[in-house]
């Protein structure tokens, strides 16, 4: 009887089985050029994406410019796809992979920052 009303006690802490932590990552970088401009070269962005379990939100900020988010969903590739909203009606296209192997990201609008995302937890 004490050995049910311990495994009962324990149940709700799991059985064995590890909790999974969001994990969080970051690029700092600068942008790349699209058609009709030259000043993406110039313009250092750092994006932050935390992960938990296929729910993906992210922050980047511009250098100048104020602060924007996405949220968005893993699918079973760790892929995500999205809209971040920028101002005025603007909106980039956001791209991005999860895995154990490489984890990048694409901001794809009025410039393209794109690159590797280093885990920092």
């Amino acid at each position: 009887m004490r050995i049910l009303v311990l495994a009962m006690a324990l149940a709700p802490f799991g059985s064995g089985v590890a909790w999974a932590e969001a994990a969080t990552y970051s690029l700092t970088g600068m942008g790349t050029g699209v058609a009709g401009t030259s000043k993406c070269a110039t313009y250092q962005i750092s994006i932050d994406v935390t992960v938990d379990g296929k729910a993906v939100k992210g922050l980047f900020k511009q250098q100048g410019r104020p602060e924007r988010s996405f949220t968005a969903t893993l699918d079973d590739k760790g892929e995500f796809k999205t809209k971040a909203e920028v101002g005025e009606g603007n909106v980039m296209d956001v791209h991005g992979t999860i895995s154990d192997k490489e984890s990048r990201i694409l901001l794809d609008g009025y410039c393209k920052f794109e690159g590797k995302l280093d885990r920092r937890s």
